[in-house]
């Protein structure tokens, strides 16, 4: 797989691929399929037109676009151009977009025409080329040197050879940006050495294969999203790419059409699933894998998901940007352990520490730790945050990672998600998990969604507050729900209980509990009589 005589960079993955099988189908989005041997020649085309548009060793390119064909073919072409990468939402709203590019700097901005209202004022002095997808309209009047058409780019040069390489596993391959869910977004920079170890722990275990056919609707600017696309171009498996799961009877069949083995998921994704129980199981035969990540999955998820696709291995799993994935429940002890995010990924250690970074024993809360490659490299340009999270390990000169997240583990060596610690209330002297309340609340019938957080108390302190989106077409009561927690939990009962529409998100899909704070915590609250 590697060039002769060197360590293999991500961007092999997919010439290895190419090379082994040109014929095989890479990637289905929407009406079109391309083959390895086209997404390497595209790649390619791309990757030599950066180089001579300027692209040097270590600058950024930035890619504004949707899931799609061309940010799949961007990705690969900027990491062959020697280029870091980085993948921004397409839902990123102006300013958002702007500080994003006044952080990074990319000196190229590969963005889709009909986004220009977004990116178009964001644009600054660093970004000298804009390259662009869609429309064959005349290029927007901007403020850079170079203005390129994506059509116009992939004619412009040899299909054949990629750029000569002049990166080392240690260099960076890509800049993800956290969600920004509790503060401002920042940039996690991984090398080629983290990203290559993340898909090797992580491939072993699903073991994944070039039969493989994995459904994504994740964004790829998500790194849950994009390593379902570096995963399967590792097995030289087929992708299928969609932009939304907002119809999930009509994705179901496209699902089955393609032969589907392999099923990446969230929450949100899995709420709406739950609202199809009525119909039992859904007709998948090839599939057999399910996963999610970050927190563990809810038991009212774990039994939707079961009568749904009663043959596949449903993995909960965990992780965070700034190591993309710290462990796997092995499905074999989903039925024990349901509450569990599972065991080390492979080539991964982890343990507890209390506040005072000393180990913990069994079944002890504290702060979470990571050891090992899949850790980042730190924040972009933010040595203080950085240092925060990047900590001395116990071999002399080595970094590991305290993750800001409360968790522990049990006898056997399993780890349990509790909360973030920037999340976490403080409630009559206590400390409160709003996971831990969230999950009851979860267990009610007709409830899809729930988030709580603690707003301020003249008594208490901080009070337990939660929101809740409903099941269509349940018509729960905010008393109704404040009695069934009453009678479910002991000291963590909510002080009030709110019904919205819908939860404020994240351009991930990640519930913003800074949004719950900022704007819905006026609302009128519901009291225990």
């Amino acid at each position: 797989m590697t060039r002769h005589g060197t360590v293999p960079l991500l961007q092999d993955y997919l010439t290895h691929a190419a090379r082994l099988a040109p014929a095989q189908c890479a990637l289905v989005c929407g009406n079109e399929r391309v083959t390895y041997g086209t997404l390497e020649a595209q790649s390619n085309a791309l990757a030599n037109v950066l180089v001579e548009r300027g692209v040097a060793r270590g600058d950024r390119v930035m890619v504004y676009a949707d899931n799609r064909v061309e940010t799949v073919v961007a990705f690969w072409a900027a990491l062959k151009a020697n280029a870091v990468v980085t993948l921004i939402n397409p839902l990123t709203k102006a300013d958002k977009l702007g500080y994003l590019i006044r952080d990074c700097r990319p000196s190229v901005l590969i963005a889709e025409d009909r986004l220009s209202r977004s990116w178009l004022p964001a644009l600054c002095e660093h970004v000298r080329t804009v390259a662009l997808i869609g429309s064959a309209e005349p290029a927007p009047a901007m403020p850079v040197a170079q203005v390129l058409r994506w059509e116009d780019a992939l004619a412009q040069k040899p299909i054949g050879v990629p750029p000569a390489s002049r990166n080392i596993d240690i260099d960076l391959a890509a800049i993800v940006y956290t969600s920004g869910s509790t503060g401002e977004p920042k940039g996690v920079m991984l090398t080629h050495r983290n990203m290559l170890t993340a898909a090797t722990s992580i491939s072993s275990y699903l073991a994944l294969q070039a039969d493989d056919v994995i459904f994504s609707a994740l964004p790829l600017a998500f790194d849950y999203g994009l390593y379902q696309m570096i995963l399967s171009v590792r097995a030289g498996a087929r992708l299928v790419l969609e932009r939304s799961f907002a119809f999930p009877a009509k994705t179901l069949k496209l699902m089955k059409a393609e032969g589907v083995t392999g099923f990446p998921g969230v929450p949100t994704m899995f709420a709406l699933l739950a609202e199809l129980k009525g119909s039992g199981s859904i007709d998948l035969p090839t599939l057999r894998f399910v996963t999610n990540t970050a927190a563990a999955l809810s038991l009212k998820h774990i039994s939707a998901l079961r009568a749904l696709f009663p043959d596949a291995r449903i993995y909960s799993m965990y992780g965070l940007t700034e190591c993309k994935r710290c462990t796997y429940l092995p499905p074999e002890d989903l039925e024990r352990k349901p509450t569990s995010v599972g065991i080390a990924i492979p080539n991964t250690e982890l343990w507890i520490v209390d506040d005072q970074g000393r180990p913990v024993g069994p079944d002890v809360v504290g702060q979470l730790v990571i050891r090992g490659a899949t850790v980042m490299k730190g924040y972009w340009e933010k040595p203080e945050a950085t240092a925060e999270r990047l900590k001395p390990g116990p071999v002399p000169g080595e970094q590991v990672l305290w993750t800001g997240d409360l968790c522990r583990l049990d006898r056997d060596g399993y780890l349990y998600f509790v909360g973030r610690m920037d999340d976490i209330i403080k409630s009559r002297g206590e400390k409160v998990a709003p996971k831990e309340v969230e999950a009851v609340l979860l267990e009610i019938e007709g409830v899809k969604e729930a988030a709580v957080i603690g707003v301020p108390d003249d008594i208490l302190g901080q009070a337990v507050k939660a929101f809740v989106v409903l099941e269509h077409p349940w018509t729960l009561t905010e008393k109704q729900l404040l009695r069934e927690c009453t009678e479910r939990l002991e000291s963590l009962v909510p002080k009030v209980i709110q019904i919205v529409a819908s939860l404020p998100r994240t351009d991930t899909g990640k519930i913003k509990k800074t949004d719950l704070h900022r704007h819905l915590t006026s609302a009128p609250p519901a009291r225990i009589d």
